[in-house]
């Protein structure tokens, strides 16, 4: 399992963890894409392409656009 936590939104969910999982996937599954958001796995941020380990912390941080 993967601990997901959605920075300022409050939310916090485990999301089964797959063989070859990226953090574009994770991202989808939480209901963001990678121009919506960013991920930190394990206290460090990541690209897209990048796998996500069993037992991975991730905090994903929302990206606030506009002007």
């Amino acid at each position: 399992m993967i601990r997901v936590k959605v920075l300022g939104r409050g939310i916090e969910r485990e999301v089964e963890w797959r063989k070859r999982m990226t953090v574009k996937d994770l991202l989808r599954e939480v209901g963001f894409n990678t121009e919506s958001a960013i991920a930190r796995v394990n206290g460090r941020v990541v690209l897209e392409d990048e796998k996500v380990e069993d037992e991975s912390e991730v905090e994903v941080i929302p990206v606030v656009s506009g002007g």
